[in-house]
């Protein structure tokens, strides 16, 4: 049962990829702008002024820029919105310590044992949102609640820059006229069952009497209606440890060359040897992904020993991984190319940019580091090894 005691806020950046790259240039500011890959990809995040075109978060590129001809197309940083991220995540953690971050734009932070210092839950909530606005320059919403499921809900209330206090005197009233969809786990095909059997509000799902909900829910009958009662028990747990970091990229044409597919298998190299390192992380496994044409997908994994995150040590494994899989398609046309690391350990400092012995790894860390910096600053696609730049300028010419 809900504790009605209990405060939980759900702080969600508003738009966070595309609002960065809003903030940093500013004529883009009541732009439609998406953050993605090239016109392959998908979208990885749209700005309001895009999604009111329906444009959102998992569309094919295409289909955005067919809805919305003046769009602007932003390549992903995803190490500079990292660090984004972990200015607004030392926001969170200087007002309490039992912060669940979601991903790099939400979170959950319990405050209920915090509010003798730091004043009531809602005026966390105000002042979460001022310091993020003030050491940011953006704007997130805020769900403020006796528990996480209505805490996420209500954070979705009222974007942009929202804010929503549900209490157990309101819960009922907020949550009876809002449509099912808003429950987390109730996906389209649920959705249309549900519409199908005439229950389309919250209030009208709490109701339904169990012959027309098991046949949709079975054994989770009644854990659906206790949600559409606002009652969740799950506790805020912090630092949920990462179990694999990856990048991947879907290619403007299918390629079968040898030489494009390593140079694009070391750009992801770059990225996910670059993410492990600014999170102090080791991997003990690197993965390969592959994708072909007709979108059958493969893959394939290898022990890295001792653990690392240097992008050479991270390429070599992948480049074995890749090549034993040509190997076996000769002739493949790949539409996809992935690279992550699992098994991840703490990377120790003298390890963090290790990328072998003797003077080429000293040589290789000093590399990664100084690429590390720059990207982080300018983007991920501001500077490279050669053989991956090299590729790019011929093609432009």
């Amino acid at each position: 049962m809900t504790d009605p005691h209990r405060r939980i806020l759900h702080v969600d950046m508003d738009a966070f990829y595309a609002s960065v790259e809003q903030r940093d240039r500013p004529e883009l500011r009541g732009m439609p702008v998406v953050v993605g890959g090239d016109v392959r990809g998908v979208v990885a995040a749209a700005s309001y002024e895009a999604r009111k075109f329906g444009i959102r978060s998992a569309m094919p590129m295409r289909e955005a820029e067919r809805r919305c001809p003046d769009l602007v197309r932003l390549p992903v940083r995803m190490s500079w919105y990292k660090a984004v991220s972990d200015e607004v995540f030392a926001i969170f953690r200087e007002i309490t310590p039992l912060v669940e971050g979601l991903s790099l734009d939400e979170a959950f932070l319990d405050v209920t044992e915090c509010q003798n210092l730091h004043g009531s839950a809602d005026r966390i909530a105000v002042t979460v949102k001022d310091r993020i606005r003030r050491q940011t320059g953006l704007t997130a919403s805020v769900g403020v609640a006796p528990n996480k499921l209505v805490a996420k809900i209500a954070s979705d209330l009222d974007k942009p820059d929202g804010l929503v206090v549900v209490t157990a005197d309101n819960l009922q009233s907020i949550l009876d006229p809002l449509p099912v969809r808003v429950i987390p786990g109730i996906g389209p095909a649920t959705g249309k069952q549900l519409v199908d059997a005439g229950i389309r509000s919250i209030a009208e799902l709490r109701a339904a009497p169990d012959r027309v909900l098991e046949p949709i829910f079975g054994r989770y009958t009644r854990r659906t209606r206790e949600r559409a009662a606002g009652i969740d028990d799950r506790r805020v747990v912090p630092s949920r440890p990462e179990k694999s970091i990856s990048a991947e990229e879907t290619f403007p044409r299918d390629l079968t060359e040898r030489p494009d597919l390593h140079r694009e298998l070391m750009r992801l190299c770059e990225r996910t040897s670059t993410r492990l390192r600014a999170r102090s992380l080791a991997a003990g496994t690197v993965q390969l992904k592959v994708r072909q044409s007709d979108f059958t997908t493969f893959t394939r994994q290898h022990a890295l020993r001792p653990p690392g995150n240097g992008t050479d040590s991270v390429f070599n494994i992948a480049r074995q991984l890749l090549d034993s899989w040509l190997r076996d398609f000769p002739g493949a046309r790949v539409r996809l190319l992935g690279v992550g690391g699992s098994e991840l350990t703490p990377a120790c400092q003298g390890d963090l940019f290790d990328t072998g012995n003797g003077r080429s790894g000293r040589m290789g860390a000093e590399l990664d580091r100084t690429v590390d910096e720059i990207r982080g600053r300018f983007g991920d696609e501001s500077l490279g090894r050669a053989r991956v730049l090299g590729s790019r300028l011929r093609q432009n010419w």
